[in-house]
């Protein structure tokens, strides 16, 4: 071959390169670029050449790649727990809201609240090279967080923490939202009350266990591990879980519940049992959805700021994508408590017929 540009051989036991094509075209690999991106500012000798040494080495640039590459920044990830959780697609409108409105998208990952299929999507995140990731940890010990840190992808921990990562986290004060139902349990004089909460392998679930107990100790009421349940948090596990508590020869008086599709579950559990609320048994929930007020009677709830909450994680997410280096922090918002009309004072008589002692 003649001409200005030092000649290489063609490569044979391997794909061919930018910086191969910049070596035989004599230019550096910026001056590629620019020219695949067919950029006014090259020279027209400078522009042949590089197309000839692309012709030469049979160059193919990956285009999808270098999509990727230059969108990568507009990306956000976001990895929840349970789509068909109320809560979480709150969560996802409030995400996308904030993100949208600063130019960035949202890729949304649903865990199943399975941590294997969470891993899967963690490392999908890494490999599509995201700008940053809101993750919604299936257990507090999760460790396949760390990838994305290794990647240098900043994370946000939203709902619960990833304790085994140092990571920002915006949650609830979950133990305050359960110490606040289950005080108003105590304080309408309920003794007997069945506890139906998420796994304690997660923050939500272990935190309110903690405020649920921490009522009871402050009232003077013994727990009673006969009539706590901790289950998986969906619809099903719920529906079992009251329904196995209400069965009891000796049953609660009043059920508290752990999240909304816990809720959803026990409701059905109570509807089974051909109960009425609060006539034979008090109810009170987590989380706020349209038609608990619509009920008859009204459940008694505490409601999380759902939208504060994604806003609060999309702002550290955007806080560290741009370089804070600060140590993580924590932020717990404050839940609301609305009392309607599932509470009552306990029934003399139990839902079996049984005179209370």
């Amino acid at each position: 071959m003649t001409g200005n540009a030092p000649e290489t051989p063609r490569r044979t036991n391997q794909a061919t390169t930018i910086k191969d094509v910049a070596r035989l075209a004599g230019v550096s690999v910026a001056t590629v670029s620019r020219v695949l991106s067919d950029h006014s500012y090259v020279r027209d000798e400078v522009r042949w050449r590089v197309q000839k040494a692309i012709a030469e080495l049979s160059y193919r640039p990956n285009r999808v790649a270098r999509s990727l590459r230059a969108q990568r920044s507009k990306f956000i990830g976001l990895i929840i727990s349970d789509i068909e959780n109320p809560f979480y697609t709150a969560l996802v409108r409030a995400v996308e809201d904030v993100a949208y409105a600063r130019q960035y998208s949202l890729l949304l990952c649903n865990s199943d609240e399975d941590p294997e299929k969470e891993r899967v999507y963690i490392e999908f995140m890494r490999d599509e090279q995201v700008a940053g990731v809101i993750a919604s940890p299936t257990e507090e010990n999760l460790t396949s967080l760390q990838v994305l840190i290794d990647a240098k992808i900043p994370v946000v921990a939203v709902d619960r923490r990833a304790k085994q990562t140092p990571v920002d986290t915006v949650m609830l004060d979950h133990a305050k939202s359960a110490y606040l139902l289950a005080k108003h349990l105590v304080e309408q004089g309920h003794t007997r009350i069945g506890m139906v909460i998420g796994n304690t392998t997660t923050t939500s679930g272990r935190e309110r266990k903690r405020g649920f107990l921490k009522a009871l100790k402050e009232a003077g009421v013994t727990p009673d591990l006969t009539l706590m349940r901790e289950v998986k948090p969906v619809e099903e596990a719920g529906f079992q879980a009251a329904l196995g508590l209400l069965s009891l020869p000796n049953p609660p008086t009043a059920l508290f519940i752990g999240n909304n599709l816990l809720t959803i579950g026990a409701l059905k559990a109570i509807q089974h049992k051909k109960l009425r609320i609060p006539r034979d048994i008090s109810l009170v929930g987590h989380d706020e959805l349209p038609w608990m007020s619509l009920l008859s009677p009204g459940i008694t709830v505490v409601a999380q700021p759902v939208y504060d909450l994604g806003r609060q994680a999309v702002d550290l997410l955007m806080a560290r994508m741009k370089g804070d280096e600060q140590p993580p922090r924590e932020i717990k918002l404050d839940p609301t408590l609305i009392i309607r009309q599932s509470v009552g004072q306990p029934a003399a008589f139990g839902i079996n017929g049984k005179a209370k002692g």
